[in-house]
């Protein structure tokens, strides 16, 4: 059983949430890692809570493909391989990149520039070198760009799908800061693009965002 990284507080308001949200930020950092066996007494002690909050959250983990539940010895950390990665970027782009070629045609400009909060808290994120809120930013623009599609299943779909693509694959080398300052620069891009109606430069950064992006 390998050693628990060093405990980790939470406040008791909302524990299974902030619980749930702690071990996926571990997960996208590299503390808890691809092929090993964690338990729910020992993450509950990093955590400052008992083990049941860890157990529902790792339940809801399972059920997004992170974990496997190993009964009477924990959770293990599901491995995932570059080819993996690749289907869910296929898919992700096959979903996405349509509806936000329509948007581009269809939305006016003022709701793009209301987006350029989301965009910056992915530069904020990039550049403090912070995987886990760089992932969960990442995650909130792509919902506001896509909600804006009208279609809450698409948005529920389109971010199940972003999420279980942020797991990382066992064995690879942490994201560089680079990266995600490069993904993040291609939001601001986006958005300067769709602001001012550039189609082709909106098609060109949609289809290469899904083939190289770190998330």
């Amino acid at each position: 059983m390998p050693t628990v990284p060093a405990q980790q507080k939470v406040l008791r308001h909302s524990v299974r949430g902030q619980v749930l949200d702690a071990l996926r930020a571990a997960l996208v950092d590299g503390d808890l890692v691809p092929g090993e066996i964690y338990s729910g007494p020992a993450l509950g002690e990093r955590f400052g809570v008992s083990a049941t909050p860890v157990r529902e959250a790792m339940q809801q983990l399972a059920l997004e493909g992170a974990v496997e539940c190993l009964p009477n010895r924990g959770f293990r950390v599901l491995s995932r391989s570059p080819r993996e990665l690749a289907e869910l970027a296929e898919v992700r782009a096959l979903l996405e990149v349509p509806v936000m070629l329509r948007l581009a045609r269809t939305v006016e400009a003022g709701a793009w520039t209301a987006l350029r909060p989301a965009a910056a808290a992915t530069a904020a994120a990039a550049a403090a070198y912070d995987p886990a809120g760089y992932a969960e930013a990442d995650r909130s623009f792509h919902r506001a760009v896509l909600s804006l599609a009208g279609n809450d299943q698409l948005v529920q779909v389109a971010d199940e799908l972003h999420r279980r693509s942020q797991w990382p694959v066992k064995d690879a080398p942490r994201v560089r800061r680079a990266d995600l300052v490069a993904d993040a620069a291609e939001h601001q891009a986006l958005l300067e693009a769709l602001i001012a109606r550039d189609l082709p430069v909106v098609e060109s950064l949609v289809r290469e965002h899904f083939t190289g992006a770190p998330s």
